[in-house]
């Protein structure tokens, strides 16, 4: 049954750290700019627990246990990439660890391990049903709160993407159709359904392990044993059509994606350049595909980060973290990442900060219709050789940047109704459209672009070195686009917490020097208004030694 957790937590006399601690250790732990004092009031006390309420029943068994509190525990599971054996710990003896989840007392009770992990594992159950992540939901309630208080506006933005690979290892096409046929075969062993024959042939088949096969074997021994999977798996598959199993819906994947059967009805395997790039790349993590970016070769996810940038604000947060599948292009970020962040940031976004790989005419023209502008640091392919220029009757004139001349063109109208421009070159015609035109225009644009405007998106790069600190070699402990999504939002609320202990930190600063300076002043006003009292009440016939004496003095 789901009950809201107390905001405020009754102290007890004999167990509280207040009377526990003494003198420099009692100053030091009730310091409230210490780190555990910021996070439980920028964090721990902002969560709001009624994000969480549909994981629960309404009015039937045992009151939930804190959600603040398992909530908490997690984000700071991941600030320092703990264990969950070390973060337990930390939470049962840490005094520190437990006054920032809101645990007050040394005996106020904390989570169990069951409850810690049944929680998680119905926040990954509701999205996969509902398709609504609550971490996502509560990062973005959060991160609204903390704008807010410290008034970060998000009128200008910039974006950056990080491929992260899956928990998973890295299989060939054999590894993978053996691991997968052995899982679904472990699953349906005892009932009955398969031939005598088949499940002896199968035993023999599975019983090494597919890297052992592939070790020991030649090239023509796994290429046989490939097809003989395959034909193994086309005759297994009709025997389970009314199967809701995972490793069947796996297999039955998986055997489309590797193989086909041809108009005789004979299995035939695909070939390797047949093969998407989002198709499976382990039974053990169905959600993460393929993709080899600037010779990074990653099998799992691609996570896109969104944050503040403004001119005059010195704290930037994460306002949005997007996480897909690692073939997701960053092209295909940039709007709904624009509009989440959106409802974070109190203000309207003006500009957004992108590289190149952020540039379609779709997002052009978005960003034209949303009174964004849009600011990428290049786009993607070759610099033409000709430069394109509208005239003020609407008349193109086309330069070429070799033979400096300028080329006459004639405007054609296509079937469409799209306009085109020729000109006639040595060989041939050459034919350009509105889409070359606009590319031209663009890069022409950023060249222009002032450097201090384009070095805006600069310092995004050091957020997706924070996100994903733990994860050196880019694989993380996770798998499946949930688990990773969860990572990502409490990775993020991490970062915005530190950014925002820095700055309250600076600003306490700043108070204290300013506050040192005010009363330096305000004692030297007040020394010198003395001693004009003194010099207005002695007596006018001192004599100059004596008046000097009493100065000096």
């Amino acid at each position: 049954m789901f009950k809201k957790t107390s905001e405020s937590g009754q102290l007890n006399i004999f167990t509280s750290p207040k009377s526990l601690f003494s003198g420099n250790s009692l100053k030091m732990y009730e310091d409230q700019h210490s780190w555990h004092n910021q996070f439980r009031k920028q964090v721990t006390m902002r969560i709001d627990e009624n994000i969480f309420r549909p994981l629960y029943c309404q009015d039937n068994g045992t009151p939930n246990a804190p959600i603040r509190v398992l909530v908490a525990m997690m984000v700071l599971k991941e600030a320092e990439g703990l264990s969950d054996q070390k973060i337990f710990e930390n939470c049962r003896f840490n005094l520190l660890v437990r006054s920032a989840l809101g645990l007050h007392n040394a005996d106020d009770p904390l989570p169990t391990e069951s409850t810690y992990y049944l929680f998680r594992k119905h926040i990954h159950e509701y999205a996969k049903e509902e398709n609504e992540n609550l971490f996502e939901t509560a990062f973005a309630q959060i991160t609204k709160g903390q704008c807010a208080e410290f008034e970060v506006s998000g009128k200008r933005i910039r974006m950056d993407s990080k491929l992260l690979g899956s928990n998973i290892a890295w299989l060939s096409r054999y590894e993978l159709i053996h691991e997968t046929l052995r899982l679904f075969y472990n699953q349906v062993k005892q009932a009955g359904k398969l031939d005598k024959a088949t499940q002896d042939r199968l035993d023999e088949l599975l019983t090494l392990e597919g890297n052992k096969i592939v070790y020991t074997c030649s090239s023509e021994d796994v290429k046989t044993r490939l097809q003989e999977l395959g034909e193994l798996i086309y005759k297994i598959l009709p025997l389970f059509t009314s199967s809701t199993s995972d490793y069947y819906q796996t297999l039955q994947r998986v055997f489309n994606e590797q193989y086909k059967v041809d108009e005789k009805k004979v299995v035939v395997a695909r070939e390797k350049e047949d093969i998407s790039a989002k198709s499976v790349q382990s039974p053990h993590d169905t959600d993460c595909h393929y993709r080899n970016k600037d010779d990074q070769k990653v099998k799992g996810f691609s996570i896109n980060i969104t944050e503040s940038c403004d001119d005059d604000k010195p704290l930037n947060l994460i306002g949005h973290v997007d996480v897909r599948k690692a073939s997701t292009s960053d092209v295909d970020f940039l709007q709904d990442d624009i509009e989440k962040a959106q409802e974070v940031f109190p203000d309207k976004i003006e500009a957004a900060h992108a590289d190149g790989a952020y540039h379609s005419p779709d997002n052009q023209q978005y960003c034209k219709d949303k009174e964004i502008d849009l600011y990428l640091h290049a786009i993607q392919g070759a610099k033409s050789r000709y430069q394109f220029n509208f005239s003020e009757n609407g008349e193109l004139s086309i330069f070429d940047t070799i033979t400096n001349e300028i080329i006459g063109s004639n405007k054609i109208i296509t079937q469409n109704g799209n306009p085109k421009w020729r000109i006639k070159t040595e060989k041939a015609y050459r034919y350009f459209t509105q889409k070359d035109i606009d590319g031209f225009l663009i890069r022409k644009q950023i060249a222009e672009t002032p450097i201090e405007t384009l070095q805006f998106r600069n310092n995004v790069e050091a957020t997706i070195f924070q996100v994903g600190y733990h994860y050196a070699n880019a694989k993380s402990r996770y798998r499946g686009e949930i688990k990773h999504q969860m990572w990502a939002n409490i990775r993020c609320l991490w970062v915005n917490f530190v950014r925002i202990l820095k700055y309250i930190k600076q600003l306490c600063q700043r108070t204290l020097f300013f506050a040192k300076y005010a009363i330096k002043s305000l004692l030297s006003d007040l020394c010198y208004a003395i001693k004009s009292l003194f010099w207005a009440i002695l007596p006018n016939n001192l004599s100059s030694s004596e008046k000097t004496q009493f100065s000096i003095s």
